[in-house]
């Protein structure tokens, strides 16, 4: 991946690139003049792949094979150095398509931790766009400002040192997202925050914490509520034998999202209502 320019047929300096060896262990880094990469399969020179075409088979001093390829988004993530539970590309995905999340978004975020979401949306808003994080300690606003550093991608991301008890700088955002134990506890500093419409999210890990936040969501007039968990299962790629794989990552966390309106306008409360819940809404409100 380049912040600054599309990728050509070939690498050149300045390319994050990825070398991955037949047991799939990962190198990622970025090219630079009389650079070296040092491994227990020997050294590559960076000097020697340029002009390399993407996709090549490349070895190092002592023979070891390496695929050269550009990093993918979900690999990068996965790669981070972190001190915390990072969110996983599946989770990650849905949330940047539900949220409406693309190229010249301005995106809020609480909760930097190691900067793994931080880079996911600095990936998406594009260098045109720009991801505003806050986070209370400071030992993981560093680590997060590294990861983006190293990715190239620290000029779209604006570092708030700040408790959100206190409220957001911002109003009238589009999209805002809260990855933190008590979302529920800081909704009243999302509502001034976040324009009427918008795109709310957040992620939890129990249904005790979802169950407080939809709660708190419907009493701060928020609309369209959702609660989802995105599951996904890899098979092996034998094609004389087809099947799952025998480990799975299952549940990683709950989804939230909704939608804040304005007061005595009252939308349904999710939009993945049946008939039959909308009559008992509607009941519950008679």
């Amino acid at each position: 991946m380049n912040s600054e320019r599309r990728l050509t047929p070939t690498v050149q300096y300045g390319d994050l690139i990825q070398l991955v060896s037949p047991t799939n262990k990962i190198y990622t880094f970025r090219l630079t003049v009389g650079g070296k990469l040092h491994t227990h399969r020997g050294i590559v020179d960076h000097d020697g792949l340029i002009g390399t075409r993407w996709g090549s088979q490349i070895y190092s001093h002592l023979g070891s094979i390496f695929y050269l390829l550009p990093p993918a988004l979900g690999t990068l993530l996965q790669e981070t150095r972190r001190n915390t539970q990072i969110m996983y590309p599946k989770d990650i995905g849905y949330i940047l398509v539900t949220m409406g999340i693309g190229p010249g978004a301005h995106v809020i975020e609480a909760g930097t931790g190691s900067g793994v979401l931080t880079t996911a949306f600095a990936w998406a808003v594009g260098p045109q766009g720009l991801v505003t994080t806050y986070e209370v300690r400071p030992e993981m606003q560093n680590l997060a400002r590294k990861n983006l550093e190293q990715l190239g991608l620290l000029d779209r991301v604006e570092f708030k040192l700040k408790d959100i008890a206190l409220g957001f700088d911002e109003s009238d955002a589009q999209t805002l997202f809260l990855d933190l134990p008590n979302p529920a506890d800081y909704l009243a500093q999302v509502r001034a925050a976040l324009m009427p419409g918008g795109f709310f999210g957040c992620i939890q890990p129990t249904v005790n914490q979802v169950s407080r936040l939809v709660a708190a969501l419907h009493q701060f007039n928020f609309a369209f509520v959702d609660v989802c968990e995105i599951i996904l299962r890899y098979y092996k790629p034998n094609p004389n034998r087809l099947r799952p794989t025998d480990r799975m990552v299952a549940h990683t966390g709950y989804l939230i999202f909704g939608r804040p309106f304005v007061p005595g306008e009252a939308p349904s409360l999710s939009k993945n209502l049946t008939l039959e819940d909308e009559s008992s809404v509607n009941n519950d409100r008679d």
